[in-house]
């Protein structure tokens, strides 16, 4: 069996690895010789790798720090031979004449360190124990971050040591000391910069709010805005969407809604949003809430610091999830530690009742799905030339089940058959989770794309005029939803930047959205096949645009069953397709498809020609049963829930304040004096 071939980005690493090691290697026997040619050769390839480093390999830093072969130990090292070299080509009793050369070198290092230190002092001034967004926290003495350079220990070594090493390799090959030394004084200069900049910073008035004061502000800004129903979120990465999907619901809820983080750089990955945002960290800080206004905390995921916050008792608690579907995800016994669990329709009730988790059924409140009430109903056959098919598959999941996602049994197989179809269109979205577990997976989606991209190169479709449009309407919407930040911005900067937004920013961003989907759908070409793997255009956008949806069990067709399109599931199980349809009853109304995808012909004739179409009213059906009733719409059973819940965070609350008084002893009126015995 042949030897399978690095990957072109491993190569890479071990080349530059390579390239770097030889450059020292060669630098260090041009100064023991010397040999001022081979030395300025080596000299100059060792800074230009390191610049490859730094701008396109962080990879192999990193694995160069863990080695204890740091920028600072390269950097030294490189000097170091220069000065071996200068002291190698001069005569032998000028070795006075380069001492203060070193010493100033040293000094220079000695600085290096120094910056280190302050910055690392800066660091901690600005690291706040709370980060906003949509809030005014300019009391909080809020200012533009410190340079990138003043930052980044290895890139600022580089920069302020390169007229050092170019003063010594220059000195070197002319020996002529002066240079040397007027390379070394320029980086003595720049970091004796860099050090004052970062001192100013630590200066009482110039750096942000100490952490008592801005937990004083925080409490004052808790006191003001009085918040009664937040979003509560944490997660990694790759999860902002699941939070992201509750936004708009969460924006048009009866009181005052807030946005509660844990982690910081979640605070930039939440979509946009008038919604105040707040991170908090640490569990004390988290605890402020308890003395809060705040009633009801609603939660769409389940994660480890989840037990944290619903340690305060002075909050009502729910589960809404990211999503519905037949899995155990979607009922998972973690649910019972919440005081309400909220669900989109009468078969998620029946889920929870046969789960046996916990969950008790007076516990479970349907409010529908307030997501889809923008998404379009069926309104008949394909009307163009072309049947538009959105392949949505999940992803792999944590447990290795294989009837998780068809993309590595069956998806290449699906998007065979349907490019065989001369009148499809495909959509291809691949959950953004692909790959993360079972690297299969994401080979097979990887195959998925190119089989696509080959399509469309032999399609070879014209496409419209419609480009100007689009860029124009993408540029409005960038405009309302995305901060201008420079390139090195920190939290306490963006803060400062992503301040309470202007009267009128969400309906305006609405408007943008709606009109930079029109656009984007018309700049397609007609006929030409789609991998979607951006936040826009958004799922439900694509629901609008697709004839027909080919997924697995999961909350994708439950959310596209509100448009009562047809729908099919490929099982990749194992099971039988009728013990497969009694295991999951959201197939219901689905046509199955088999991984080798042999049932996509008739399903596309099915979609074209409605009267072949015998699931109709079984989705009519599903739908009630996934998603509850039409009327009143979801938001506003949504509203009614989260009134529901408040008022009961009340009703406790006050409860518990009458307890607590009746505990208290009453002061006495009168004050007994002891007598002194006789």
């Amino acid at each position: 069996m042949p030897v399978p071939l690095p990957r072109p980005p491993a190569l890479l690493k071990g080349l530059v690895t390579v390239v770097l090691a030889a450059a020292f290697a060669a630098q260090a026997v041009a100064a023991l010789l010397p040999h001022v040619p081979l030395l300025l050769v080596a000299t100059a390839v060792s800074l230009a790798v390191e610049g490859v480093l730094y701008r396109w390999q962080r990879g192999v830093l990193a694995l160069f720090a863990k080695s204890h072969a740091d920028i600072t130990v390269r950097h030294v090292l490189r000097d170091l031979l220069l000065v071996v070299a200068l002291l190698r080509i001069g005569e032998q009793d000028r070795e006075t004449v380069y001492a203060p050369l070193v010493g100033a070198l040293l000094a220079f290092y000695a600085l290096h360190c120094a910056i280190q230190a302050g910055s690392v002092l800066v660091r901690r001034t600005r690291t706040l124990p709370v980060v906003t967004r949509n809030i005014d926290a300019s009391a909080l003495r809020l200012s533009p971050a410190p340079a990138l350079l003043l930052r980044r220990p290895g890139l600022r070594l580089l920069v302020f040591g390169l007229p050092a090493t170019a003063g010594l390799l220059a000195g070197a090959a002319g020996d002529r000391p002066v240079l040397a030394a007027a390379g070394i004084a320029l980086s003595l200069l720049l970091a004796l910069a860099g050090l004052g900049a970062l001192l100013l910073r630590l200066l009482p008035g110039r750096r942000p709010a100490d952490e008592q004061r801005v937990l004083e502000w925080f409490d004052a800004w808790l006191a003001s805005y009085r918040p009664t129903v937040g979003l509560y979120f944490s997660g990694g990465v790759s999860s902002a969407y699941q939070a992201n999907m509750w936004l708009e619901p969460l924006a048009g809820v009866d009181g005052r809604p807030v946005i509660v983080l844990r982690e910081r750089f979640m605070v930039q990955r939440i979509a946009a949003t008038d919604i105040p945002i707040v991170c908090l960290p640490k569990v004390s800080t988290l605890m402020r809430l308890e003395h809060s206004t705040l009633q009801v905390l609603i939660h769409p995921s389940n994660s480890g610091k989840t037990s944290q916050v619903l340690r305060i008792p002075t909050i009502k608690h729910t589960f809404v999830n990211h999503g519905e579907s037949d899995k155990l995800s979607s009922c998972n016994p973690y649910a019972k530690a919440y005081d309400e669990v909220w669900v989109a329709g009468p078969a998620a009730r029946e889920r929870y009742a046969l789960a046996e988790v916990g969950v008790e059924d007076k516990d479970v409140v349907e409010t529908g799905r307030p997501q889809l009430d923008g998404v379009l109903p069926y309104a008949g056959p394909p009307a163009g030339a072309y049947t538009t098919v959105l392949y949505a598959p999940t992803w792999e999941g944590w447990d290795g089940n294989p009837g998780n996602t068809s993309v590595i049994a069956a998806g290449e197989n699906l998007v065979r058959a349907l490019l065989a179809d001369p009148g499809v269109r495909v959509l291809y979205k691949p959950h953004p989770l692909t790959g993360s577990v079972d690297p299969r997976a994401g080979a097979a989606d990887l195959r998925i794309r190119e089989l696509i991209r080959a399509a469309n190169r032999e399609r070879a479709v014209a496409r419209p005029p419609a480009g100007a449009e689009l860029a124009r309407r993408t540029a409005e919407l960038d405009r309302l939803t995305t901060a201008d930040f420079r390139s090195g911005a920190d939290t306490v900067e963006r803060m400062l930047v992503q301040s309470a937004p202007e009267p009128g920013r969400a309906q305006a961003v609405a408007r943008a959205t709606a009109a930079w989907e029109e656009a984007y759908w018309a700049s397609l070409p007609e006929g030409e096949h789609q991998v979607i793997t951006d936040a826009r255009p958004a799922l439900y956008s694509c629901f609008n645009v697709a004839d027909l949806l080919i997924s697995d069990v999961s909350s994708v067709i439950s959310d596209f069953l509100a448009s009562e399109k047809p729908y099919a599931v490929a099982n990749t199980s194992g099971l039988p397709e009728d013990a497969f349809r009694v295991a999951f009853p959201t197939v219901a109304a689905a046509t199955v498809l088999t991984p080798d995808a042999a049932g996509v012909p008739e399903l596309l004739e099915s979609v074209r020609h409605p009267e072949k179409d015998e699931l109709a009213e079984a989705r009519a059906e599903l739908k009630l049963r996934l998603l509850g009733p039409a009327e009143p719409s979801s938001q506003e059973r949504f509203n009614q829930a989260v009134r529901a819940l408040c008022a009961r965070a009340r009703d406790h609350r006050a409860r518990v304040a009458e307890r607590l008084a009746a505990e208290l002893p009453g002061q006495r009126t009168e004050t007994a004096v002891p007598t002194a015995p006789r």
